[in-house]
């Protein structure tokens, strides 16, 4: 996928990364797409990726961009999962609200960065 492909080769170009994306119709779960570790929490190299089936092109780009921002901050360390608690930089934020969780701060205001980027770098027109 040239998204994944680009993403990995710009940004964590010295890990050898597994991802697997699918489409799936996500509407009752109310979300558009979410990733996992598949293969460990230690030192994720392998991950999974469920994304909406069923959203325009620039959305689809950006939802998984922002995915894809997840894995990047599984690989450098910063978001794990461990004993059924959510760590941002060593700091639980298990019961932290959604809007407030940190990664997903990065995330979205990165969704937009990529994608400028992405489109950019493609010779696409914005």
């Amino acid at each position: 996928m040239r998204i994944v492909e680009w993403f990995i080769e710009k940004h964590l170009p010295n890990h050898k990364i597994t991802v697997n994306v699918e489409h799936k119709g996500l509407a009752r779960e109310n979300i558009f797409a979410w990733i996992w570790p598949s293969d460990n929490d230690y030192r994720p190299r392998e991950f999974e990726i469920e994304i909406h089936n069923r959203m325009d092109a620039q959305k689809y780009t950006e939802t998984l961009l922002h995915e894809l921002w997840h894995l990047y901050q599984h690989v450098r360390g910063d978001l794990k999962d461990k004993r059924g608690k959510r760590l941002w930089k060593g700091i639980d934020h298990s019961k932290t609200d959604y809007s407030d969780q940190p990664w997903e701060v990065e995330a979205i205001k990165m969704e937009e960065i990529l994608y400028r980027e992405y489109i950019r770098e493609q010779g696409f027109v914005l």
